[in-house]
């Protein structure tokens, strides 16, 4: 299981920004590259969704409703990607897990964003 580790989440007004950051501070850049990672999301009484993902040949791809106002990243020497989100809205309020799909797999342990309307 791979340890990956989330910050950046919190309360932000409608029309503010976050960035949230998920570390795998125990792979070499190598292994963290080979892989498939994305950014999930679940709001109270909901299904966790996809909202973003990248691949190992960096293509990014979104979910609809957050395609133009959020951006995923990754930085391989430093073994962090990146959930830059602008233009939140309340109904992106939600828990957001990070994910990692190499070789092994692994979920970070979910950060909080609460847009206040």
């Amino acid at each position: 299981q791979v340890r990956l580790v989330e910050s950046g989440g919190g309360l932000v007004q409608s029309g503010g920004s976050l960035r949230l950051s998920c570390a795998a501070p125990r792979l070499i850049t190598s292994t963290f590259l080979d892989s498939v990672m994305g950014w999930y999301r679940q709001a109270p009484g909901k299904e966790r969704e996809l909202v973003a993902s990248i691949s190992r040949g960096g293509t990014t791809d979104y979910a609809d409703f957050v395609r133009g106002r959020f951006t995923i990243s990754r930085n391989g020497s430093r073994k962090i990607m990146f959930l830059q989100m602008n233009d939140l809205k309340a109904e992106d309020t939600a828990v957001y897990y990070c994910h990692f799909q190499g070789r092994e797999s692994g979920w970070g342990q979910g950060t909080q964003v609460t847009v206040s309307s």
